[in-house]
């Protein structure tokens, strides 16, 4: 199964799935600047950005494990 894994994220990703990854990888990275601020804030803005980034990351790991063509 781990082989298999290796070969998936290997191949090609559709043109759909690489705009998904990116936006996944823009939401984790955005999530983890608000995360590591130097400034206290809000409770609730604390909170949101630790679910963008768990978003932006099962974002990004789904779609790069999309390949194109069929078995």
């Amino acid at each position: 199964m781990i082989k298999t894994l290796v070969e998936r994220t290997k191949k090609p990703t559709p043109k759909f799935f690489r705009v998904i990854r990116n936006i996944g990888l823009t939401l984790a990275s955005i999530s983890g600047v608000v995360l590591t601020a130097p400034i206290s804030l809000p409770a609730g803005v604390v909170a949101v950005a630790g679910y963008l980034a768990v978003t932006g990351g099962v974002m990004g790991a789904i779609s790069q494990m999309t390949v194109e063509g069929g078995e």
